[in-house]
């Protein structure tokens, strides 16, 4: 069988990990195989709850923009969906209180928005979608411990059931895709070394950031702000992270960060006194009026970890490796969601290529291609910090004079939104990096004024309180919950 990813040849696709990644993988397999199988290592909850395979799922995370685009396209109407689950919808830099490289940000009119709200929700609501395609079969409480197949093609996968009073013995799933979704500690180089076939290179760039994460009640009565959440943004002069932001039900994640040696701690108490570190009291001044409501959940697997496929290896037709298990990143830059969306995105245009039928080694790097501006941007930043370890640490021959011309990007975005506006375009992945390269922008970075930035803590505008100038009045309640 040639290296052909098409449908002709593609009955069954086995998607290893029912992540968002592998979800949103099946979505796409579905459209081109005759059946799809999900395999999950845990027993899913039925409704919006955490699991113990998704460790930072009980921390902090934002669905940026372009991973709200890739979603609508992948499954129509979804953010209307999530809206009217209660996710809140935040504005910036119009609704942050938010504080970088010593400068704090102007509320100036929104140009983009993230929804926040709990990880479990958003993937509930994912999977509720996609497991309604009856071409999609999901196996739980089953972990993947091999491939079949040899180093020319993978044939399908070797299971086994967990949990106490199961089979343990290996059985084999036949396949002629398999799609590897299994998250960062993907064992994907075991399993193809077993094959006879080589695993990817890695790169990594590991800054030793560590976070503890809990939940607290919002300040009853608390009218002395409009703001709808706090970021404290760590640099290389300034390493402590803070973020509070909310649930949208009156509750609120509050994350602090911290270098190796120098871990937020998880025990009662100390976590609010670890805020004091944080340049400004803004956030520790907001956690000693609120109330906790959660234990304080702490995290540390947070390096940047890229899995290059693309380069040249002894290596089997039909097998991918997508989301984390591909390119995972600090999580500190939001992006990870998003990325697994843009992926299947990627993955579906890939594979409805009208040019030509698609191979494993196209597709891959189609895959790749999906994750590299994130990927840019997370290591690039994750480059200056001190401590910085892995062979991506490494700085190469452009990155001072580009280095230069973003930190003046930086510095100029606080308050100017000629500058703003394209800077969180790309953070968000709705613009290319190139865009910050522009001329109307690159003659504000280069030659334009410095622009005034507030002196303190923007905590309040001239409008009401919790109220948005612009916004629908039903979206009030939830984007400011």
């Amino acid at each position: 069988m040639a290296d052909d990813l098409g449908h002709r040849v593609t009955r069954h696709a086995v998607v290893i990990g029912g992540s968002l990644a592998g979800l949103l993988a099946a979505r796409v397999l579905a459209e081109h195989a005759e059946r799809v199988t999900v395999v999950e290592r845990d027993r899913l909850p039925e409704g919006p709850e955490a699991r113990p395979g998704v460790p930072q799922g009980r921390h902090l995370h934002v669905l940026i923009a372009g991973g709200q685009q890739a979603l609508d396209e992948l499954l129509p109407g979804f953010m209307d969906e999530l809206h009217a689950l209660g996710a809140p919808k935040v504005g910036v830099p119009e609704d942050m209180v938010q504080w970088q490289n010593g400068q704090w940000f102007s509320r100036t009119a929104a140009t983009a928005h993230f929804y926040a709200g709990p990880r479990p929700q958003l993937e509930w609501l994912v999977r509720q979608r996609v497991l309604a395609d009856p071409r999609i079969e999901l196996i739980e409480g089953t972990e993947t411990v091999g491939l079949t197949g040899d180093s020319a093609r993978v044939r399908g996968v070797r299971l086994r059931q967990r949990g106490a009073g199961t089979d343990k013995q290996p059985r084999t799933l036949a396949a002629d895709l398999v799609v590897d979704a299994s998250g960062r500690s993907t064992k994907a180089a075991d399993w193809l070394a077993d094959i006879g076939a080589e695993a990817a290179h890695e790169e990594i760039l590991d800054t030793g950031l560590a976070y503890g994460t809990r939940v607290y009640r919002a300040p009853a009565g608390d009218a002395g702000t409009d703001a709808t959440g706090y970021y404290i943004v760590p640099g290389p002069a300034q390493v402590y992270g803070g973020v509070v932001l909310p649930l949208g039900d009156g509750r609120h994640l509050v994350t602090l960060s911290g270098l190796r040696g120098d871990e937020p701690p998880t025990e009662e108490g100390a976590f609010e006194e670890y805020a004091k570190r944080l340049p400004h009291p803004v956030v520790s001044d907001w956690l000693a009026r609120a109330e906790p409501e959660s234990p304080v959940y702490g995290f540390r697997g947070t390096a940047n970890i890229r899995r290059r496929y693309d380069r040249p290896g002894r290596r089997p037709a039909g097998f991918l490796a997508t989301g984390d298990a591909l390119c995972a990143f600090n999580p500190i830059y939001g992006q990870g969601m998003a990325v697994a969306a843009l992926g299947a995105v990627a993955l579906r245009r890939a594979l409805a290529d009208p040019r030509r039928t698609p191979t494993t080694r196209q597709v891959q790097r189609a895959l790749l291609d999906a994750s590299r501006q994130a990927w840019d941007i997370s290591a690039g930043a994750d480059k200056k910090m001190p401590g910085a370890t892995g062979d991506a640490a490494r700085p190469g021959p452009l990155d001072k004079a580009v280095g230069w011309y973003l930190s003046r990007v930086q510095a100029r975005a606080a308050g100017d939104p000629t500058v703003g506006a394209p800077f969180r375009a790309a953070l968000t992945l709705t613009a290319p990096l190139t865009s910050l390269f522009a001329p109307p922008v690159a003659r504000a970075v280069l030659f334009g004024p410095v622009t005034d930035t507030p002196a303190e803590p923007p905590l309040r505008r001239d409008a009401q309180p919790g109220v948005v100038p612009g916004e629908p009045e039903a979206d009030r309640d939830l984007d400011h919950a």
